[in-house]
């Protein structure tokens, strides 16, 4: 059934969001990306490490734009995450909670730069995730401290900058350690940013880039995670990291960002006869409640299609009682979805562009005008379902995830909330 008379349908419409999400995440391949930014080969040694949910396919990549160079290393990625290659080891260990491949991992990595000299070069690629699959504790902490930390924040509704400084100071690789350990070589990093505002020292928390913050004061986080904090970790968290001391400063180049994904969105929406609207690739703070003020937003009249884009790292805030299943991405879209309460002309996609959102094993999902009411016609009350923290669960019953399966990047949250002029429904 026609929304408009200009020949827009549910089915356009939610085509039209899934293919400006495609827009982004191509935006970020490794494939399209890394060759442009690769420094000269050396005339020594090149050995490439990396961690993170893009590290295989940045290194399949490496190896399709450096055939005749003689490369070896080893990147980590998550379970799911490799890429054939043939010259660089790809690992796989756990996220978002490290697990025993995730220390023996950083143990290779640390190996593999070792020994080396002022003629080779250290190329570090690194993209979000990388904190959980090369996860090496500091002495006096063990792996099962740092499971339980990151279960802790997880839950605990902090930013992903705070989460980095507790990460980095808990690890023996993060915070410029690793670039440390390559001394002399030459460190380049090629980073693929899911941080809003492209911090690199938070991008997998800095493994090449030494800490801004080792003398941070962390008492509040420590308060915050409360009594099940591990005794160690607390007495760790609350005294300084020094900033590892490198031979030369280390190069950092962004192939990556969710700037540039929206802006590839933007671009393709324009094609397809939108006009974009970007609202900014840093939008934080609880998934709902942002949830919410998109419902506001979408509201607003408009003349002509519109799509809003938008990025940025949401979070949600666990009050101690069971959760379902879900993530950030479909939490805020259900918020969205409660507040417009069926207002017809407006569709919403809401995904993480590493193709995982969350706990609901879907990248996110995609809503529209008619999601209340196909959630109603299966005995549900999406009301219900925001307050339990079980929106993936709510969008698998009205069929609307969006399952893409890992893409191998990660440029961080992708939102578009396409909004159609109100004068023309019918």
């Amino acid at each position: 059934m026609a929304d408009l008379s200009t020949g827009w349908s549910d089915t356009r419409a939610r085509s039209v969001l899934r293919a400006l999400f495609d827009a982004a995440v191509a935006s970020a391949d490794p494939a399209r990306t890394i060759a442009a930014h690769l420094p000269a080969p050396p005339t020594g040694r090149c050995v490439v490490v990396g961690a993170g949910k893009a590290a295989a396919s940045m290194a399949a990549a490496v190896e399709a734009a450096w055939p005749d160079v003689l490369l070896s290393g080893v990147v980590v990625t998550p379970y799911g995450y490799g890429a054939q290659t043939r010259r660089i080891r790809v690992l796989e260990a756990a996220h978002p909670v490290p697990d025993a491949n995730s220390e023996a991992a950083a143990r290779e990595v640390l190996t593999a730069v070792h020994g080396l000299s002022d003629n080779d070069l250290v190329l570090v690629l690194i993209s979000g995730g990388g904190s959980s699959v090369m996860s090496l504790p500091v002495e006096g902490v063990s792996l099962a401290d740092k499971q339980l930390v990151n279960r802790l924040l997880l839950a605990s509704g902090l930013d992903i900058r705070t989460m980095n400084a507790v990460r980095r100071r808990l690890s023996a690789i993060k915070g410029g350690k690793l670039a440390a350990a390559a001394a002399p070589a030459r460190v380049v990093t090629l980073g693929i940013s899911d941080i809003p505002g492209d911090d690199i020292a938070a991008i997998a928390s800095g493994p090449s880039v030494p800490d801004p913050m080792p003398d941070a004061d962390l008492s509040d986080v420590v308060r915050l995670l409360g009594p099940a904090l591990p005794e160690a970790v607390a007495r760790r968290l609350l005294i300084a990291d020094p900033v590892p001391a490198a031979s030369a400063p280390a190069e950092f180049h962004l192939i990556g960002t969710p700037a540039g994904a929206l802006h590839a969105a933007a671009t393709s929406a324009r094609a397809q006869g939108l006009d974009p609207i970007i609202l900014g690739d840093d939008l934080e703070g609880e998934s709902r409640v942002l949830g919410a003020e998109m419902a506001t937003r979408a509201s607003s009249a408009v003349t002509r299609p519109t799509v809003i884009l938008s990025g940025g790292e949401t979070t949600v805030t666990l009050a101690g009682g069971p959760a379902g299943v879900g993530g950030r991405n479909t939490e805020l879209l259900l918020s969205m979805v409660v507040a417009l309460n069926g207002r017809p002309g407006v569709w919403a996609l809401a995904a993480d562009t590493d193709g995982e959102d969350g706990a609901s094993r879907a990248a996110g999902a995609v809503a529209g005008p008619d999601t209340i009411a196909r959630a109603r016609a299966a005995g549900l009350d999406p009301a219900f379902f925001l307050l339990n923290h079980d929106s993936g669960s709510l969008f698998a019953a009205t069929d609307e995830l969006l399952v893409t399966g890992p893409t191998r990047t990660n440029v961080n949250d992708f939102r578009a909330i396409l909004v159609l002029p109100q004068g023309t429904l019918p």
